[in-house]
């Protein structure tokens, strides 16, 4: 627990610049847009799974 306060500390601005400096290196500006659709869309669905499997989950109480 003592390292993880620890390091959360240690994140300010300069290190949040680097790592953006390091993403756009790695992937280019023209495939950040499309990595961030493909997150977006990825958690889209993550979310209306978990609405619908609590809907069935509330039906088979009911039942």
């Amino acid at each position: 627990m003592m390292t993880l306060q620890l390091f959360l500390g240690m994140i300010g601005a300069p290190q949040v610049i680097l790592i953006v400096v390091v993403v756009l290196l790695l992937f280019g500006g023209r495939k950040i847009p499309e990595l961030m659709r493909g997150l977006g869309s990825g958690i889209k669905e993550f979310k209306q799974a978990t609405k619908e499997e609590e809907e069935s989950s509330k039906e088979d109480k009911k039942s």
